[in-house]
């Protein structure tokens, strides 16, 4: 063999010796490598979190009765039971709920219906916002409320309590009912009883004539109205004979 061919050798043998430099670059790249690998895979992991483009959330179920999106329901239907035990029902064109924490839905084009013992009575309103955990709507704009024996109330801008089946004003009430026109301060009304009461200069027009006084009961089932506090009443000539 020639002096060329010892020397190669020799060098060979002396790089695969143990703790030779080829020894102890082995045992770095043992270690190196792995560790490199899982830097890259965590950077192709972390690019897609980096993009605008894409959007990486978690949704917790705690966080879903929080939302802050309205909701919108067509063609909404409530019912239940008042406190005489009669069914009521109402349904509504159109109910937003702006969250889920408030119990008030705004509604529009609202028919309500109330079981009584003579038969049902319906309230028709334009809008209104029924608050879920009262039975209550609050009522802005005009209503008409029908009894079963054609009685009727028309006005505006009122608070509906459909457990106690009461019609309250929320400020000065105007309409007409079968005995007549009126204008005053407040108005309550029974909507079982089918008692009207106004008060709070109270004017108005009946058949006879006009009318003013401090209070004014009328009884829509008996067609009888009831002046109080300073009645007067202008009787218009020709209607009493």
């Amino acid at each position: 063999m020639s002096e060329a061919a010892n020397l190669q050798r020799a060098q060979a043998q002396s790089w695969a010796e143990p703790g030779s430099r080829h020894d102890r670059l082995i045992g770095l790249l043992k270690i190196g490598l792995p560790a490199a690998v899982g830097v890259i895979a965590a950077i192709f992991l972390a690019v897609p979190l980096t993009k605008q483009q894409e959007v990486s959330f978690i949704l917790d179920k705690k966080d879903v009765s929080r939302a802050e999106e309205r909701m919108k329901i067509e063609a909404a239907r409530y019912s239940g039971t008042d406190n005489e035990g009669q069914p009521f029902v109402l349904v509504a064109n159109r109910a937003v709920q702006q969250t889920s924490e408030v119990p008030i839905v705004d509604i529009s084009g609202m028919l309500a219906r109330l079981g009584l013992k003579e038969g049902p009575a319906t309230i028709q309103a334009l809008r209104g916002r029924y608050d879920l955990d009262k039975q209550q709507v609050a009522i802005n704009g005009p209503v008409r409320v029908s009894g079963p024996e054609g009685e009727q109330l028309v006005t505006r801008d009122v608070l509906l309590d459909l457990r106690s089946r009461q019609v309250r004003s929320t400020g000065q009430i105007a309409g007409r009912m079968p005995v007549g026109s009126f204008d005053a301060a407040s108005m309550a009304a029974d909507l079982g009883t089918k008692q009207v009461a106004l008060t709070g200069g109270v004017t108005g027009e009946v058949k006879l004539g006009t009318f003013a006084a401090s209070r004014m009961r009328a009884d829509l089932d008996r067609r009888i109205v009831v002046l109080d506090g300073g009645a007067r009443l202008k009787i218009v000539p020709g209607t009493v004979r």
